[in-house]
């Protein structure tokens, strides 16, 4: 580490393995077959012996009562000598992820897992943005990267962070220097948050103690949200236009409704175009929808966890669902307008083979019914969407986690989670009428 928090390490002694490696040479791994501890020691150029007692002196570093365990205060005593503000609460949540059986206490057994999973996963990251497989990251690769995730810094920042990193000052990242800045943030290493971690490190190093929440970076534009949102929406409803418009013509029908007479009848009246009917305002309703929904949901999941004392990726299912039901709510009760006036369009019977003209429809809602019929529905549609909202964000994100943990490495893990949940809510739904046309659109939502 460089500036203070590099000096803090050396100040307290924490135990420091000699190099392996001749400062500015890369390790290049070429080792065939899965991602494994043998991948992490010959990257190290280090023997199992010799990583077990770097283990052993840095929980012993911890463990200056020589007690045999770690408790909390031993831990947040440790990352304070290694200049980490208690207010990062990372003390709280180290213990939390070292401590297997839940007692309060960590062993050394618990200490070691912990770091066999922290440098398989920082190897694992480390890999991914180290593109042309030299052993090192390059500063191109670490902006690559950061850009990819939706983080825009500029050179003299991309200075500052591969510097920080960079412990012999040679231009770039060792895995050996890649482990030893992250080995003991307890959170999942992405990109995103090795950022914030990088952020919040470097204010520590000039003096500033400023917290910087969890999720959202100053470098990360909120806008975002509501782009990745919009598209995400747009896309997925405009795919599936022809099972909505075919979805509300059904609905509305006074007699016994069958699928293929309706299909017959859009085809006739309006032709190819009749099923796209009220697809623009469809599109305009869903991206603002979308966005908003995604937008509320991240910022109900930081206060969420700001009230519980964790990060938005501890508050487990529960909170979740609360957020996601609330942000639903918000978003629905945004567009809510638009929504009615594409199922009035919907529903319009043709005139001479011609749809409705939008502008004539919504003014002779405005001045034929009032304002207040735009929110028509509105209380039931809530009671419907909260549920539906909150169930369908809480189990993507929780089958998410659980793929990426115990079945899959990388790529598939969104669309695999984002079918069980989609089949989970498919089922499930009491308005099983109007989610039937809901899997495509959900699959195409969550994959972009």
């Amino acid at each position: 580490m460089t500036g203070a928090a590099g000096q803090g390490v050396e100040h307290v002694g924490l135990p420091k393995m000699e190099a392996k490696s001749k400062p500015g040479c890369c390790n290049s791994v070429k080792k065939p077959g899965p991602v494994s501890m043998d991948h992490v020691l010959l990257a190290l150029r280090e023997t199992k012996e010799e990583r077990e007692l770097r283990i052993r002196s840095l929980f012993n570093f911890f463990d200056a009562a020589n007690v045999g365990f770690l408790d909390y205060t031993q831990i947040e005593k440790g990352l304070s000598a290694l200049q980490i503000p208690a207010e990062y609460k990372y003390a709280n949540d180290l213990l939390k992820v070292c401590d297997a059986n839940r007692d309060g206490r960590v062993d050394y057994l618990e200490f070691k897992r912990y770091m066999d999973d922290k440098e398989l996963e920082l190897y694992k990251i480390f890999q991914a943005i180290d593109v042309e497989h030299s052993g090192c990251i390059l500063p191109e690769e670490l902006w690559d990267a950061l850009v990819k995730s939706g983080i825009q810094i500029d050179d003299e920042e991309l200075a500052r962070f591969v510097e920080h990193v960079d412990k012999d000052n040679n231009g770039i990242i060792t895995f050996e220097e890649w482990r030893d800045f992250l080995l003991l943030y307890p959170h999942e290493a992405t990109i995103e948050n090795i950022y914030h971690h990088w952020e919040r490190v470097c204010l520590v190093d000039i003096g500033e103690h400023v917290v910087i929440p969890q999720g959202i970076s100053k470098h990360v534009h909120r806008s975002n949200y509501f782009i990745a949102g919009g598209i995400a929406g747009a896309a997925s409803r405009t795919a599936t236009a022809p099972l909505d418009r075919l979805k509300v013509v059904l609905q509305v029908q006074t007699t016994r409704a069958s699928i293929l007479p309706a299909v017959k009848k859009i085809w006739k009246e309006d032709g190819i175009l009749g099923f796209f009917r009220g697809n623009g305002l469809n599109v305009m309703k869903v991206a603002p929808e979308s966005a908003i929904k995604f937008y509320a949901y991240e910022m109900l999941k930081n206060i969420i966890g700001e009230s519980m004392g964790d990060t938005k990726e501890d508050i487990g299912a529960s909170g979740r669902l609360i957020a996601g039901g609330v942000a639903g709510a918000v978003a629905q009760t945004a567009i809510y307008p638009m929504d009615l006036v594409k199922t009035r369009l919907q529903t319009c019977a043709s005139e001479g083979g011609r749809a409705p003209k939008l502008g004539k429809l919504t003014k002779d809602i405005w001045v034929q019914e009032g304002p207040r019929a735009f929110y028509k529905g509105l209380v039931p549609s809530l009671l419907g969407i909260i549920p539906y909202a909150g169930i369908d964000l809480a189990v993507y994100e929780s089958l998410k986690d659980f793929s990426r943990t115990y079945i899959l490495q990388e790529s598939g893990t969104c669309l695999s989670a984002s079918c069980v949940s989609g089949l989970l809510l498919f089922f499930s739904s009491p308005y099983f009428s109007s989610t039937w046309k809901f899997l495509p659109d959900f699959l195409l939502k969550t994959a972009f």
